[in-house]
């Protein structure tokens, strides 16, 4: 079982050396909370994040009272998002204070064009993970392309896309797969 210090400790790492936000969290979280500690599953992190995703709110500070919540409590869910967002809310507060000399810095932008990529990376390489946890085999991956496909190229919201997919799933938990084992 985690101790606060402990929970405080690792959300304050994984807050700290993220770069890109919230879903660029999900690898350092997962090696951390899962791999390293064992604290929770794979399918608990999986239920997790898509539990995180459809609250209101930073999906990291989501994950990050989910998980504290499910370990320790009321005391986990504060101490873990306390730890998760001091370093972020300090750094954007040193930002924001020095903002105006770091307009048109060439050496910041710079910085920023050759980290976009690997933000990119971050959030792109939980996406495989997550497909294989989540069973996405050869007679289900249309799903999430066509998801994908609805939201970025018809500007579907998400929130009519999560709708039909629970929609869907609870069809096919219903009526379909009853069929299929009997069959």
């Amino acid at each position: 079982m985690a101790s606060l210090g402990q929970l405080f400790w690792s959300f304050f790492k994984i807050g700290t050396f993220t770069i890109g936000g919230g879903y660029a969290m999900i690898p350092l979280m997962e090696k951390e909370l899962v791999d390293r500690h064992g604290w929770i599953t794979n399918d608990e992190f999986m239920e997790i994040i898509t539990l995180s995703q459809t609250m209101p709110g930073i999906f990291a500070a989501n994950m990050a009272t989910h998980i504290g919540w499910k370990l320790r409590g009321v005391p986990g869910a504060v101490i873990s998002v306390l730890g998760n967002i001091l370093v972020p809310i300090l750094i954007i507060l040193g930002l924001a204070a020095g903002l105006h000399y770091l307009q048109g810095n060439t050496i910041v932008e710079a910085i920023f064009k050759g980290v976009r990529p690997v933000v990119v990376a971050l959030i792109a390489a939980p996406v495989f993970r997550m497909a294989k946890t989540a069973r996405i085999s050869r007679y289900n991956f249309w799903i999430p392309i066509l998801a994908a496909l609805l939201i970025w190229l018809l500007g579907i919201s998400p929130i009519w896309v999560i709708l039909a997919a629970g929609l869907g799933g609870f069809i096919y938990g219903k009526y379909l797969e009853k069929k299929e084992v009997s069959s």
